[in-house]
């Protein structure tokens, strides 16, 4: 368990930032050497490779080398222990929403039900000509 939360750190870290996020998205078409990653982003190579690293340590890209060029590929079967900690934080917040819900319509239920219990009372608003303010006096019609 330590290490499914490990791993799902490094895949949180790694996809928290904007350019690797880019990287992911582009990988999603299919793999690519990383002259072409690298091409849109305004870096230095040495600077873009570590955004690389780090995909590569979380388990979302491997790459491999042949000859001069590096080709990356993405490993959608990294996702899987996030998609599996999202699916459990949804089922934990649809409990407690529905025991919410639960609870606002018991409420609701229940001033209902003492609103149709108590007896109407109906006021006379007098104006008080001193100072001029709304009174109400209880039971004059």
């Amino acid at each position: 368990m330590a290490n499914q939360l490990s791993q799902l750190d490094q895949i949180f870290a790694a996809l928290a930032d904007p350019t690797r996020r880019a990287i992911v998205m582009r990988l999603c078409a299919g793999e690519a050497s990383v002259g072409e990653l690298a091409d849109p982003f305004d870096m230095a190579l040495p600077s873009f490779m570590k955004h690389v690293h780090v995909l590569e340590l979380s388990g979302l890209v491997q790459s491999e080398k042949s000859g001069r060029v590096r080709t990356c590929r993405l490993s959608p079967d990294a996702l899987v222990g996030a998609e599996d900690w999202f699916q459990q934080q949804r089922a934990i917040w649809e409990a407690r929403l529905d025991r919410f819900e639960a609870y606002v319509m018991k409420l609701k239920t229940e001033r209902e039900r003492a609103a149709a219990k108590r007896p109407s009372k109906k006021t006379d608003k007098k104006i008080d000509k001193k100072t001029n303010k709304t009174t109400k006096r209880k039971g004059s019609e």
